[in-house]
C-alpha cells in the first residue's frame, strides 16, 4: 500500500498545525517553506482539509489556518480514507477497468482486501495527537 503525495501532504499539514500552539495561525507559505513542498499543491490540500472540517481558514490581513478540531479528535485512518482517490491495490479492485483474465478464480484479491482492511484498522488507532509527543523537536526541525 502506498499513499499519494496528496495524502502525505494532508497528514504533514495536520501534524504541523497540531504542533503549533492551539489558536496560533499559520500560513500556507509557512508550511510550504517548512517542508519545502509546492505551495500550489498545498493550497489544494488545505482547501480540502477545510471542507472536511479538519482546519479552519481565517481570511484577511493577519489571517491564516489552524486546526478546527483538537489533534486527539483527528483520526489518521479517517483522513487517509478521505484524501486517497481510491484503494485499488490491483486491477481487479476496480470493476470498471478490470481486465484480468483470472479474476473469477483468483484468491489473491481476498487476501489483498484483508490486508487493506488491516492497514486501515491500524491507522484508525492513531490520531494526530499521537504524533505530537515531541512538539518542540518537530517545530525546531521545521524552522
Amino acid at each position: 500500500m502506498r499513499l499519494t503525495v496528496y495524502t502525505d501532504y494532508s497528514l504533514r499539514t495536520l501534524i504541523y498545525l497540531g504542533a503549533k500552539k492551539q489558536d496560533e495561525l499559520t500560513t500556507i507559505q509557512e508550511i510550504s517553506d517548512a517542508y519545502n513542498i509546492s505551495k500550489n499543491h498545498l493550497m489544494k490540500v488545505t482547501h480540502q482539509l477545510g471542507q472536511l472540517g479538519y482546519i479552519e481558514t481565517i481570511r484577511g490581513r493577519g489571517g491564516g489556518i489552524r486546526l478546527a478540531k483538537l489533534p486527539a479528535h483527528i483520526s489518521i485512518g479517517e483522513v487517509v480514507r478521505q484524501t486517497e482517490e481510491d484503494f485499488h491495490l490491483v486491477e481487479c479492485f476496480d470493476p470498471e477497468s478490470n481486465m484480468c483474465k483470472i479474476a473469477p478464480a483468483c484468491q489473491l484479491k481476498g487476501v489483498l482486501a484483508e490486508a487493506l482492511q488491516a492497514y486501515l484498522e491500524v491507522l484508525d488507532r492513531y490520531t494526530v495527537e499521537d504524533f505530537l509527543g515531541n512538539r518542540d523537536l518537530l517545530m525546531q526541525l521545521l524552522q
